[in-house]
């Protein structure tokens, strides 16, 4: 399989211009650091820092919601700070679902434009 991708990409280099061929280069499939450091590029890169910032503040109220937790007695107090424990890691699960959402919206996104350039080349050829 892997042989079949590097044809590919051999046949697409072959038929695109310089400047096309250093845009396609740009498409290489990224680890996970690229990824994330992806997410901060672009027109959205206020709402990642964002919701980052508020990761970091649920996460804290979170270890401070267990540390209440521990330190008290009384049955309704334990209720109420078990669901402030519950709510707020919840709230950072969904903000991490959501940043992982976005970098596979940016994989699929960099596989079209790989597809796009497969296309246009080999109809041009």
């Amino acid at each position: 399989m892997k042989d079949n991708i590097e044809e590919i990409d051999k046949l697409i280099k072959e038929t695109l211009t310089q400047e096309e061929t250093k845009f396609y280069n740009d498409l290489d499939e990224q680890n996970v650091f690229q990824m994330v450091f992806g997410l901060f590029k672009g027109k959205n890169k206020w709402i990642m820092i964002l919701m980052n910032v508020m990761t970091v503040v649920f996460f804290g109220l979170f270890i401070y919601c267990i540390v209440q937790f521990f330190n008290t007695d009384e049955t309704k107090e334990l209720i109420k700070w078990a669901t402030g424990t519950i709510v707020f890691l919840i709230g950072v699960s969904m903000l991490k679902i959501f940043a992982w959402m976005q970098m596979d919206k940016n994989a699929l996104l960099r596989e079209m434009k790989r597809l796009e350039l497969l296309i246009s080349s080999t109809s041009s050829k």
